[in-house]
């Protein structure tokens, strides 16, 4: 049996769609299933059962001999939230447990972290282990991922394979129940529907234009085919990053945006919300040298590819991954 955490969520539910397309489907799905806007994420895909995430330590301890595969990808993901219990009940020290309990029974564990734990990015965005305890996360979303990327490699039972992912700015199909949390692409897709136009925050940094910030967009199809490469080649265990490597603008996104829908952009600059102005990345790239060392050779979906194909067949669509 293969497991996937936070199934019913965004990046969850698209690996679950991987493996089904790959004719897996002894697949036990684990999240909180009480949230009605994720019940489409899971719709129509073939798993097992469904354990919600507070019984399912428990099943796992019970039945660690039949999984091969633990795809941990649940968490708080809020990069906003401000009650740091709930951020080390549910993403550190849920975590802790999945990992000792693959570590006991030789289950490979890939697992997601974030670029958030980059903070500002002044120490770089390179996934050299060597500086991994140097990180400065700008919120409790960042702190919880890197405290146990920090936690686990301190660890002498480990995992025969694990593979923790800083998944960078991930969009794509299958995230519409994210609200405030959802890709950029979705909120302007939503606002030119709505008003024609699309508000992207205002820079409050020097030298940075108002649409400029730059980011590493990644769509989430290439997330997946990464895991899975991952899963069935198991290269060097490992922290890697997820990114395509190239930084691209708020305003670019934007404009492809746009284009996809056959529109001419209309773009305004607003203010950005005071509780995000003083933790807010002006920049980030993921260097992803490791990833290709270890045999990933795949091209990534380039922003333009990835926007139309989310817009056109999923967005205009309201389809699902």
């Amino acid at each position: 049996m293969k497991i996937i955490t936070g199934a019913a969520g965004f990046i969850g539910s698209c690996m679950l769609s991987k493996l089904n397309k790959e004719g897996i489907d002894d697949i036990i799905v684990v999240d909180d299933f009480s949230v009605k806007e994720k019940e489409n994420n899971h719709k129509n895909k073939r798993f097992i059962e469904k354990i919600d995430r507070g019984d399912f330590i428990s099943w796992f301890k019970e039945n660690a001999s039949k999984v091969e595969v633990v795809f941990h990808l649940g968490a708080r993901s809020s990069t906003t939230g401000k009650d740091w219990e709930t951020y080390l009940n549910l993403n550190l020290n849920y975590s802790k447990s999945l990992w000792n309990i693959c570590s006991e029974n030789a289950i490979p564990f890939i697992y997601a972290s974030s670029a958030a734990t980059y903070g500002a990015g002044e120490n770089g965005y390179d996934d050299d282990l060597s500086i991994i305890k140097s990180l400065k996360p700008l919120n409790l979303y960042g702190k919880s991922k890197q405290e146990f990327d920090i936690w686990q490699l301190e660890q002498e039972k480990r995992p025969p394979f694990w593979a923790g992912l800083k998944f960078f700015n991930v969009y794509g199909p299958n995230e519409y129940h994210k609200g405030r949390m959802a890709s950029v692409i979705l909120h302007s897709f939503e606002q030119i529907n709505e008003k024609g136009r699309v508000g992207l925050f205002k820079s409050y940094k020097e030298g940075v234009k108002d649409g400029e910030q730059l980011r590493d967009f990644v769509y989430v199809k290439d997330l997946i085919d990464v895991m899975f490469f991952l899963w069935n080649e198991k290269p060097q265990s490992d922290i890697y990053n997820i990114g395509t490597g190239n930084a691209r603008s708020f305003l670019d996104l934007v404009k492809n945006t746009f284009l996809s829908m056959n529109l001419e952009p209309k773009i305004d600059f607003i203010p950005m919300p005071e509780d995000i102005k003083d933790k807010y990345q002006y920049f980030t790239q993921a260097k992803m040298d490791k990833l290709r060392k270890a045999g990933y050779n795949k091209p990534f979906y380039s922003l333009e590819d990835g926007v139309k194909d989310y817009v056109t067949n999923y967005l205009q669509k309201k389809e699902y991954l």
